[in-house]
């Protein structure tokens, strides 16, 4: 009887969270956490397929995980419907508290195209918080689910990662901590535009080697660099990983110098990857990996897009490097990854936007 009476509690939840509009408090907790409904037994034989699609390991060179999974029960979704991230997860042919909720809240539609193999991905934006994602990942039975996530979990992955840089983009952005002038500098010399955030320096302008180099908190403990390098009457032909490489450790070995003059960054052997991804509408290369000193030394993570833009022949490298070896750093590198993401080329900014800035590179003084 008691079990009997908290089902129901259950539904009749189920029903009120789901017809309630969206809150406008926005949703909790850390970028790195996804919190997953789910029953502990089904949760036990589909533990290994969600670790490894979304506890993905990152070297930094530490190994640190993309996301942390924490599961909890239906009956405690009240403590955790405000969280930024959740999944919630159960076949449809259990018995389960996770199973009944699903049944609950997905309309007849969507359960015959899941019973039908066309579909097993729910995704709920807003649904109990601001810019909070809620994705429900089901099946008719168990084994069936853990093959589908098996087998999508690059995409599963891809939509909480993008959903989070959404919710970072809209932190970082801020209009309060925008160097406008330098900006404005940058795009009416050089034709492309990024965001500036108020601690980032100008450290190095080298128009003759079509390189720009800004950085953040120097000799400190939490590094932060960032360069962009383009090539005029380039060719789609550079857009290889040795080629990214190759220019990457030319421009590094020139700039990226001790103060001694001893010793340049190189690309470190060790969790080098390079996949083809979409830049803004652009075919682009991005690369993830290590720097270190060709005398070793020091170190740390590296991200990088590389891509041609068609409209003026250039070939454009953007690349993002962390030196903070007492920190934890996953977090670190996705703030520099939507850094890089806010780029655009002359021809993407608009007239408005681009008269603001042009206007505000008078007040750019050298620091």
């Amino acid at each position: 009887m008691k079990k009997t009476l908290i089902v129901i509690i259950s539904l009749i939840s189920v029903f009120y969270f789901i017809s309630c509009e969206t809150s406008n408090e926005p949703a909790q907790g850390l970028e790195d956490e996804i919190y997953v409904m789910a029953d502990s037994t089904e949760y036990s034989e589909l533990l290994v397929v969600l670790d490894s699609t979304f506890e993905k390991i990152i070297y930094t060179p530490q190994p640190e995980k993309l996301f942390t999974l924490f599961r909890f029960s239906p009956n405690q979704l009240e403590r955790y419907k405000n969280k930024k991230n959740i999944l919630i997860v159960a076949p449809l042919n259990s018995e389960s508290l996770t199973s009944r909720f699903i049944h609950s809240s997905v309309d007849s539609a969507a359960i015959n195209k899941i019973v039908q193999q066309q579909d097993f991905i729910i995704k709920k934006d807003n649904l109990w918080a601001r810019n909070q994602l809620v994705m429900i990942l089901t099946a008719p039975t168990i084994g069936e689910l853990e093959y589908k996530i098996l087998n999508n979990k690059d995409n599963l992955l891809y939509a909480f990662q993008k959903a989070s840089d959404k919710r970072l983009e809209e932190s970082l952005y801020n209009s309060r901590y925008e160097q406008e002038p330098l900006e404005g500098k940058l795009l009416k010399e050089y034709g492309w535009l990024i965001y500036v955030q108020a601690d980032f320096k100008l450290a190095i302008d080298a128009p003759k080697d079509n390189f720009v180099w800004l950085r953040r908190s120097p000799g400190s403990d939490m590094e932060r660099w960032i360069f962009i390098h383009w090539i005029d009457n380039a060719s789609p032909a550079y857009l290889n990983e040795d080629s990214v490489r190759a220019i990457r450790n030319r421009m590094t070995k020139k700039y990226y110098r001790t103060t001694d003059d001893s010793a340049y960054v190189v690309i470190a052997s060790d969790y080098y990857t390079s996949n083809a991804v979409n830049f803004h509408g652009r075919y682009a290369i991005f690369t993830q990996g290590l720097w270190e000193l060709n005398i070793k030394g020091m170190g740390g993570p590296f991200i990088n897009y590389t891509f041609f833009d068609e409209k003026t022949n250039r070939l454009y490298m953007l690349d993002g490097s962390l030196y903070a070896p007492k920190y934890y750093k996953r977090n670190l590198i996705q703030q520099m990854d939507v850094l890089l993401q806010s780029f655009l080329t002359e021809s993407q900014v608009s007239k408005e936007k681009r008269e603001e800035l042009i206007n505000a590179a008078k007040d750019y003084k050298k620091e």
